[in-house]
């Protein structure tokens, strides 16, 4: 069993966990399926908003596929998320890949 497969299994016995989720997306980017991995990242975003890390992974995939409106506002996101929930550093990041696109 591969990876993408035991995250699957894991994911049918914890549906809602966000971590297993957004690892199976990151493990699909490894596997070259940005499309698996995109659906993955908004299911996490829509089931989790304050999941922050999938901001950043999300932006910097649509940016890989050209979609720099799309991946600013992915990033505008979850800049709030951060400073909502006082995550500083990935405040940082985010802001950083922002400022990047927009300037």
């Amino acid at each position: 069993m591969n990876r993408i497969e035991q995250l699957q299994a894991f994911l049918k016995d914890s549906p809602g966990d966000s971590f297993l989720l957004h690892a199976l997306a990151l493990e699909y980017i490894k596997a070259g399926d940005d499309g698996g991995a995109r659906s993955c990242f908004e299911q996490n975003l829509e089931r989790s908003p304050q999941y922050v890390a999938t901001y950043y992974h999300l932006g910097k995939l649509l940016e890989r596929a050209g979609d720099t409106d799309e991946a600013v506002r992915i990033y505008s996101l979850g800049m709030e998320q951060a400073a909502a929930a006082g995550d500083n550093h990935a405040l940082s990041e985010l802001r950083s890949v922002y400022e990047d696109l927009i300037y």
